[in-house]
């Protein structure tokens, strides 16, 4: 007989069937031992007697072990199965399993290499899998074109403050903040691209979500403008909700999130200005001087009036990247704009970019950058530029929307923040 999976087991009622996983659960009797087995497609109860007795009582949880026994309904069992076993195998018996109940977030991120093993985990995993294939199925069912840059970079794409220098054969060199640069000039041989892959930001932010290494998901697009920009937000966003509800359904139940809710996210999202915003937030007794970015905290009041993801649009060009092109109506702003979340806040930020030469060759200047630097980044505005725009999705950030987490540091199996760096 083959092996088959928990998830398997209701169509073996009455039947025999194999199965191989860890000890979630164990408990025994002079009489009898039950066993919940586990294994990626979830637990079930076994319940071993007689001669196999022994065997059974020698085992700890996480030891591996494979069996054979009969499957029967039981409503009073999880999941409604029970298999009386018949056959038995320790692969390996595991040592005393350090995890328990009641302990601690800060121990178990500790512990994250064997905590990864909990059902919890595991769901959000399951969660985060499918979020990436649904970018990845977006973009290519659009026609669009992985492209690839290299996360060591020479200059900055998102301000200076924010870069992680490191020693190249004796040179400072940069970890990649944005693939940006980079794919502006891919965009002018492939038109359409997208990326996901990891991004290095150093902040200092210990907020529930930042992370100092996070996966970005990031596309540019050629011709395409700034209200283009905001559908094609949207229909990621929403694609990725209903994906989700779709294929993790019971993942999300599991984390207490409602899937048929997720599945009613679509497009269009509301929209506001920056300027509405910050009337809305000194509304609700938020004072925010003029021209200053939205935080974490006032983000997330901003959205305690929107149950849609939110499109707040045209900031002020001050506190945007310098390749952010102004906007033409009031140059004080840039054709920009974030995607907000409930609980979460941000988790887009987009732009259309600016294509004349001098106006960035200027913006580099008054930030203090050498220019020399960007020479290679320049030459693009100078053969056939034209019109183009894109964004960047915080990809830990949209699964800890969806999985309704505290802290962005469970959205990824390995955390990394200013105070962690292991396991």
């Amino acid at each position: 007989m083959e092996f088959q999976t928990v998830s398997q087991v209701p169509e073996y009622d009455g039947k025999v069937i194999k199965l191989r996983g860890w000890v979630y659960r164990h408990r025994a009797s002079k009489t009898i031992a039950f066993v919940v087995l586990r294994d990626v497609t979830g637990t079930v109860q076994c319940t071993v007697k007689g001669d196999l007795l022994p065997k059974a009582d020698e085992l700890r949880i996480e030891s591996a072990i494979e069996l054979e026994g009969k499957v029967h309904k039981d409503e009073r069992a999880p999941g409604g199965y029970e298999i009386t076993v018949t056959g038995l195998d320790v692969v390996h018996l595991a040592e005393r399993f350090p995890i328990t109940k009641d302990q601690s977030t800060q121990w178990l991120r500790e512990q994250r290499h064997l905590w990864l093993r909990s059902q919890k985990m595991t769901a959000i995993l399951k969660v985060r899998s499918a979020v990436f294939g649904a970018i990845h199925d977006y973009f290519r069912g659009k026609g669009y074109y992985e492209f690839h840059s290299p996360m060591f970079t020479p200059c900055m794409a998102e301000g200076g403050s924010t870069l992680f220098t490191v020693d190249y054969y004796g040179k400072p060199i940069f970890l990649a903040q944005t693939w940006q640069l980079y794919a502006e000039a891919a965009i002018f041989g492939l038109e359409k691209i997208y990326t996901i892959a990891p991004s290095f930001r150093s902040e200092k932010s210990r907020t529930s979500r930042h992370l100092t290494e996070y996966w970005h998901a990031e596309v540019e697009t050629a011709w395409q403008g700034f209200d283009a920009l905001q559908e094609q937000g949207e229909e990621l966003v929403a694609f990725i909700c209903q994906a989700v509800a779709k294929k993790c359904a019971k993942e999300l139940e599991e984390l207490e999130q409602d899937p048929k809710k997720i599945a009613k996210i679509k497009a269009p999202f509301p929209r506001i200005t920056y300027d509405e915003a910050i009337k809305i937030l000194k509304k609700d007794g938020m004072s925010i001087a003029p021209g200053k970015d939205l935080r974490t905290l006032e983000e997330e009041k901003l959205m305690e009036h929107y149950e849609l993801p939110l499109i707040v649009t045209r900031y002020p060009k001050a506190v945007k990247a310098f390749y952010m092109r102004e906007d033409p109506e009031d140059p004080s702003k840039v054709l920009a704009y974030d995607m907000l979340v409930p609980r979460v806040g941000e988790i887009i930020g987009a732009s259309e970019r600016e294509t004349s030469i001098d106006e960035l060759e200027r913006k580099l200047r008054e930030e203090g950058e050498d220019t020399s630097t960007y020479e290679w980044y320049l030459d693009t505005r100078k053969y056939g530029s034209v019109q183009h725009s894109g964004f960047g999705l915080g990809v830990e950030r949209v699964i800890q929307w969806l999985c309704g987490l505290d802290s962005i540091q469970d959205a990824i199996g390995f955390p990394r923040t200013p105070d962690r760096t292991t396991p």
